[in-house]
C-alpha cells in the first residue's frame, strides 16, 4: 500500500509541474483565442537566458530579473509584430503564426546563446526524503509548492483585479469589451508578459530536472493532454487535467508496464486525452465555452 501511494504522490506532483506549462497556454487562449504553440520555446528561451547569465557571474536573482524583462519584452514583441496584424483572421491562421514563432524564438535564442546543455543548479537537491511512511523527491515537493504558489497568484489576479475583469470581459466578447474602452493590445500585452513569467519559472523548474537544451521547448507537448482533459480556458482545469495526467502515468507505468514492456509514461496521457475528446471533448471545464459558442 505505501509503494502505491508513494507512486500516486509522485505522479500527482509531476502533474503539478504539467500544470504550469498548460497555465500559459489558458492565459493566452483566455485572452486572444490563439493556441499558442510557441509557448515551448518561450519556455526554453527564458530558461537558456537565464542558465547563460548565471554561467557568466551575474547573480542569481539579478539573472532571474534580466530573464524575465526579455521575456516581457518578447511578449511586446509578438503583441506588435504577429497578433495585432492579424487580428480577426481565422483561427488556423493564427495557430500557424505561433508554430512559426516558435521556430524563430527557439532560433533566435540558441543563435544567440549557444546549442549546448547547460546543467542548471537552483539549490534543490533531487533526493528522497522521508515523509510519513513514504518517499517522495525533495525537489519535487519543492516544485509542486512553488507552482501551487503561483497558480494561487494567478487565480487572484485574474479574478480580484481589474486586470482580471478585463481579460474576462475580452475573453467573452472582444468587439463589446472594445466598445466600453479596454484596449485589446495592451490585455494582450500583460496576459503574453504573465505568461511569459509563467514560462520563466516552468523553463527554470524543467531546466533544472532535464538540463536546459533545445528538447526543453518539446515539454510544450505535455501540456496538450493536460488542456484536452482540463479545458482550454480554465486555470483550475489546467490543475486538475496536470493532476490526472501525471497520477494516471505513474500508476499506468506501475501496473500496466509490466504487463506490455514498459514504456507507457511517454505515451499514456495521450490515451487518455483520446478518451476525453471521445467522451467530453470541451474537457472536465470547458462546458461554459461550449454555451457561449
Amino acid at each position: 500500500m505505501d509503494f502505491f501511494v508513494e507512486t500516486l504522490v509522485g505522479g500527482l506532483l509531476a502533474g503539478v509541474m504539467y500544470s504550469l506549462v498548460a497555465i500559459g497556454f489558458v492565459l493566452i487562449y483566455k485572452a486572444s483565442r490563439v493556441f499558442n504553440f510557441a509557448q515551448g520555446s518561450m519556455l526554453l528561451f527564458a530558461a537558456l537566458a537565464f542558465v547563460t547569465l548565471t554561467e557568466h557571474g551575474v547573480p542569481f536573482w539579478l539573472a532571474g530579473a534580466i530573464a524575465l524583462l526579455l521575456m516581457i519584452l518578447t511578449a511586446v514583441l509578438v503583441e506588435r509584430v504577429v497578433l495585432r496584424p492579424l487580428t480577426g483572421r481565422s483561427d488556423l491562421t493564427l495557430f500557424m503564426a505561433t508554430l512559426g514563432l516558435s521556430y524563430v524564438i527557439a532560433g533566435v535564442a540558441q543563435a544567440a546563446m549557444g546549442t549546448d546543455v547547460h546543467a542548471l543548479d537552483l539549490g534543490i537537491p533531487d533526493v528522497p526524503i522521508d515523509v510519513g511512511p513514504i518517499q517522495v523527491s525533495e525537489f519535487d515537493l519543492a516544485a509542486a509548492g512553488i507552482s501551487g504558489i503561483l497558480v494561487i497568484g494567478l487565480s487572484l489576479l485574474f479574478t480580484r483585479t481589474r486586470i482580471g475583469i478585463s481579460l474576462r470581459a475580452v475573453a467573452d466578447n472582444q468587439l463589446a469589451a472594445q466598445s466600453v474602452g479596454i484596449r485589446l493590445d495592451w490585455i494582450w500585452r500583460i496576459v503574453w508578459s504573465v505568461a511569459g513569467f509563467v514560462g520563466l519559472v516552468a523553463g527554470l523548474l524543467w531546466g533544472a530536472r532535464e538540463g536546459v537544451q533545445f528538447s526543453l521547448s518539446l515539454v510544450v507537448l505535455k501540456a496538450l493532454p493536460v488542456l484536452i482533459i482540463g479545458g482550454f480556458t480554465s486555470i483550475p482545469g489546467a490543475v486538475l487535467g496536470g493532476l490526472i495526467v501525471g497520477a494516471s502515468e505513474s500508476l499506468a507505468e506501475l501496473y500496466l508496464g509490466p504487463l506490455i514492456g514498459g514504456g507507457l509514461s511517454a505515451w499514456f496521457a495521450y490515451v487518455l486525452a483520446l478518451i476525453f475528446l471521445l467522451v467530453r471533448p470541451a474537457g472536465l471545464f470547458g462546458e461554459r465555452e461550449i454555451e457561449r459558442v
